[in-house]
């Protein structure tokens, strides 16, 4: 069970497999789902922090390059899809995890899945890529609300990555997060 007041998130429900046993929201994938559902569940009130759970891609390279097996804490989110510069938004809410496992996230409505889109998303100064990270934070900003947001990689968002590799990976990422979330959040 989460503490009182806190709300688990997830956006796909093969992210949330391994938590079936635990209240949370599945607020489904991409920007305006994720808007949406956070903000109804935000809305209905005695939510006092959201914490997010889920896989994103890596994108950084060499030395930055993320390990598929390690949770990391977001406190940095561009939006990689918007045609003006994003500002980096830094969710409200206590660094848990230690700086080599703190990382900036860019978010956009697409799976990356190629050399160039990665490429592209790196120069912006993330190490991380999803698709819904960005959205939760806007609404917690309005809603004055503490955020925390963990992600473990569940690819490199490269021309190798499949719809089909994630579709394989997820429920054991899940299971990843659980055993994450038991040993560090609860």
């Amino acid at each position: 069970m989460a503490e009182p007041g806190t709300l688990l998130v997830f956006a796909h429900g093969d992210e949330a497999t391994a938590f079936a046993d635990v209240e949370h929201l599945v607020t489904g994938v991409g920007k305006v789902n994720a808007a949406t559902a956070l903000s109804a569940a935000l809305a209905a009130g005695g939510i006092e922090r959201v914490v997010v759970l889920g896989t994103a891609g890596v994108v950084g390279d060499g030395a930055s390059r993320l390990d598929l097996d390690t949770v990391y804490q977001v406190t940095g989110l561009v939006q990689h899809d918007f045609s003006l510069p994003s500002p980096t938004l830094r969710p409200a809410g206590e660094a848990l995890l230690p700086d080599a496992q703190r990382t900036v996230m860019a978010t956009g409505d697409v799976f990356v899945k190629s050399d160039e889109q990665r490429s592209r998303i790196a120069g912006l100064g993330a190490a991380l890529v999803d698709m819904e990270g960005y959205a939760y934070a806007a609404v917690c900003a309005r809603f004055g609300t503490a955020l925390q947001i963990f992600k473990i990689p569940s690819d490199f968002a490269d021309s190798s990555t499949t719809d089909a590799e994630w579709d394989e990976v997820v429920f054991r990422k899940s299971e990843q997060l659980r055993e994450f979330w038991e040993r560090r959040l609860r």
